[in-house]
C-alpha cells in the first residue's frame, strides 16, 4: 500500500507483476495504461493488471491532490483466490484486469472511500477490508474496458525483467541500504550507464525515487502512530537529519508537522 506517494515531477512509466489498484481525487490528469490514453476528470479509480505499463496518474498535475495505491501481488491470485469456488467472482475481476478498467459512479466513490481509510489500519483488519473492496468491485457493473482485448506487453525480456528487478528490490529492500553500484549491477550495467537509462525512463536519480518510496512508507508508519526515530530507521534512513530534510522536501512538511496535522485531534 502506498498512501499519498506525489510523483507529478515525474513521467515515471513502469510495470510489475503485482496488480494495481489506484484512486486519485483533486485532479484531472491523463489516464495512460498500456495503449490506452484518455484523460479523467477530477477523479479516477482503475485496475490494472500485472505487467501492463502505464504512467503514474499524477503525471504534472499542479492542482492539490490525494492518491492511494494498492498493490496485490500475484500470488493471492495464484495460491488464495484461484483455490475457492466461493471467490470465483474476485478471479473474474483479477482476469478482467488483464484489459484496464477504470471505475465510475457511486462504485468509485465508494471504494475511494475505503482505500483513504487502508493506510491506517493494523494487517488484519487491512486484508479483510481489502478483500472487501475487491468484494465490491467484483460486484459492480459501473466499469469500462480501456483495451478490446487482454494487453500484451511488448517490452523486450530483457527490459521486463530489469524493471521488474529493480522495482522488486526496491520494494523489498528499502528498510536497508541500497546502493546504486548493487542496482546497476544487478541490471548488467555500469553505475554511469545504469544512472542515464533510469534517469531517462523515469525522469529522476535512483536516489530520488528511492527516497521517494521511502518518504511514502513512512506517512504510512507514522500515520499508524509509529515515532519519529522509529520509522526513520524503519525505511531505511540512517540519520535522524538526513530524514527529516528529505521529507520535507518531499512533502513540504517535516514529520512532527505532518504528523500533527493529521493526528493532533486523534492521538
Amino acid at each position: 500500500m502506498l498512501h499519498d506517494p506525489k510523483l507529478n515531477h515525474l513521467f515515471y512509466w513502469h510495470f510489475h507483476p503485482e496488480f494495481e489498484l489506484v484512486y486519485i481525487e483533486g485532479a484531472s490528469a491523463t489516464r495512460h495504461v498500456g495503449d490506452h490514453i484518455s484523460q479523467f476528470s477530477d477523479s479516477d479509480l482503475v485496475l490494472i493488471g500485472s505487467n501492463i505499463p502505464h504512467l503514474n496518474f499524477d503525471h504534472g498535475v499542479t492542482t492539490s491532490y490525494r492518491k492511494e495505491v494498492l498493490h496485490i501481488k500475484p500470488f493471492f491470485r495464484e495460491d488464495f483466490v484461484s483455490q475457492f469456488p466461493e471467490l470465483q467472482s474476485l478471479e473474474r475481476l483479477l482476469e478482467l484486469s488483464k484489459y484496464g478498467l477504470a471505475f465510475s459512479g457511486k462504485t468509485k466513490v465508494e471504494v475511494g472511500v475505503l482505500l483513504k481509510r487502508l493506510y491506517r489500519l493494523q494487517p488484519f483488519e487491512f486484508f479483510m477490508q481489502s478483500l472487501d473492496i475487491l468484494k465490491k468491485l467484483a460486484q459492480s457493473g459501473e466499469f469500462e474496458l480501456l483495451h478490446s482485448k487482454p494487453y500484451i506487453n511488448r517490452y523486450r525480456k530483457k527490459e521486463q525483467d530489469r524493471i521488474r528487478q529493480i522495482y522488486a528490490l526496491v520494494d523489498e529492500r528499502y528498510q536497508g541500504k541500497i546502493t546504486v553500484e548493487e542496482v546497476a549491477s544487478l541490471s548488467n550495467l555500469t553505475k554511469p550507464a545504469f544512472c542515464r537509462y533510469f534517469k531517462k525512463a523515469t525522469g529522476t536519480t535512483f536516489i530520488g525515487f528511492l527516497n521517494q518510496y521511502r518518504i511514502s512508507q513512512a506517512k504510512r508508519l507514522l500515520l499508524l502512530g509509529k515515532n519519529i526515530g522509529e520509522t526513520c530507521f524503519s525505511c531505511g534512513f540512517e540519520s535522524l537529519s538526513y530524514f527529516n530534510r528529505t521529507f520535507k522536501k518531499v512533502t513540504g512538511e517535516n514529520p512532527s508537522e505532518f504528523k500533527k496535522r493529521h493526528l493532533g485531534h486523534n492521538p
